[in-house]
C-alpha cells in the first residue's frame, strides 16, 4: 500500500445452514450447526445457532441450503443477507 492512500480491507463471515422458518417478510430463519469437542471427554457433539437473514425476494423456503454473508445493520436483530443456496 502507499503511504497517501489509506485503505482497510474488510474481512466479512460467510456462513452456511439449513432454513428453518420463511414465515416472516423478507426475512428467514437459518440455522448454522457446528461440531464441538468436549475438553475433557473428547466426545464430539453438535452446537446449533439461529440467524435471521435478510431474503429481498422472499426465494428461499424451509429445507433450503442457503450462503450468507455479514452485512449492515438492517433492523435490530438481522445483520446478514443471503448472497445464494
Amino acid at each position: 500500500m502507499k503511504e497517501g492512500n489509506k485503505t482497510k480491507k474488510i474481512i466479512k463471515k460467510k456462513l452456511m445452514g439449513v432454513v428453518v422458518s420463511d414465515k416472516m417478510d423478507k426475512t428467514i430463519l437459518v440455522r448454522v450447526d457446528r461440531i464441538k469437542i468436549h475438553p475433557k471427554y473428547g466426545k464430539r457433539y453438535t452446537v446449533s445457532k439461529k440467524y435471521k437473514v435478510h431474503d429481498e425476494k422472499n426465494q428461499y423456503k424451509e429445507d433450503d441450503k442457503v450462503i450468507f454473508i455479514e452485512c449492515r445493520p438492517i433492523s435490530k436483530d438481522k445483520k446478514w443477507r443471503v448472497i445464494y443456496s
